[in-house]
């Protein structure tokens, strides 16, 4: 990931530098973007880093432990670089960032100096403003099992281990009316189901807007197709003739987990975990509290 790291040591304690920082920006779609705060492009490892961007970052924090190196880059929004519309839609979201210090008059002298992701994005005044989060940030997750009632897996995780490519669990649509982004009118997507797709997910898969998703928050059929609301709206450029992918919801039941998918097996939940009610149980008669099975 650095290059002649001994040769940039020498450089730096010769008194005299030629430094200047680069960033490299992965989106989750696989788009990487390039920037200095040089003059001048610059290239290496593969990639082009643009100087007319006008992208600046704060003082890299770095910490031992479990504390957040952080950062944050600002810059100018711009058509040829980072957009308006592509911080709204959040195809930046997560996105993967490496920055490095390097020698612009010998880019093979360069050290790594954070690896991380983007965490809140800002926009205002044309211009962004990016935090940085540091690798330490996933360590600071919550992990374990959560007891509850309702299954606690996604729908095709590790944990529910469904296969939602099975045959009736996806279908493709195209857009005939929207509005507010958030409400559709599909053409298309049979399912068995009136609301088989209800809490699942839309993934656009042609048009300006590709590669963008959303989940499903009531779905209803229709002839010849069906009417879907979103929780939250599309704001990528989602348009009348773009096609869709749907996927069929699950509301954590073990019931549906049963019933919609056979997958019972790997259900997530503790559906006969006592209710809050359970503290006030007496002793009585009929169906007696002894500690047994609920079943």
């Amino acid at each position: 990931m650095s290059g002649d790291q001994n040769g940039f040591q020498e450089h730096l304690q010769s008194g005299v530098t030629t430094t200047c920082r680069c960033w490299a920006i992965q989106r989750s779609d696989g788009q990487v973007y390039g920037f200095t705060d040089h003059d001048m492009e610059l290239r290496f490892d593969g990639l082009t880093f643009k100087a007319s961007t006008g992208l600046t970052a704060a003082a890299i924090e770095q910490a031992t432990g479990l504390s957040i190196d952080n950062s944050e880059a600002m810059g100018a929004l711009s058509d040829a670089a980072i957009t308006e519309d592509d911080i709204e839609a959040g195809r930046f979201d997560g996105a993967q960032v490496r920055a490095w210090l390097v020698n612009w008059a010998d880019t093979d002298q360069r050290v790594l100096q954070f690896r991380g992701s983007i965490g809140e994005m800002r926009r205002g005044g044309g211009a962004f403003h990016a935090e940085l989060r540091g690798l330490t940030d996933l360590l600071n997750r919550p992990l374990g099992r959560i007891y509850q009632k309702p299954c606690t897996a996604v729908l095709g995780d590790a944990s529910c281990r469904f296969k939602v490519t099975s045959s009736g669990f996806q279908a493709e649509a195209e857009v005939v009316r929207l509005s507010a982004g958030s409400v559709l009118q599909l053409r298309g997507a049979e399912a068995p189901d009136a609301t088989w797709f209800e809490r699942g997910r839309l993934d656009v898969i042609t048009g300006k807007a590709v590669g963008l998703w959303a989940s499903v928050k009531q779905d209803e059929r229709i002839a010849g197709g069906r009417n879907v609301t979103l929780w939250a709206g599309i704001s990528g450029g989602l348009a009348k003739g773009d096609r869709v992918r749907l996927t069929a919801g699950c509301d954590k039941r073990m019931e549906t987990c049963r019933k919609k998918f056979n997958n019972l097996i790997n259900f997530q939940g503790f559906p006969d975990l006592p209710g809050e009610d359970w503290v006030m149980a007496v002793p009585k008669k009929d169906n007696p509290n002894k500690g047994g099975s609920r079943r």
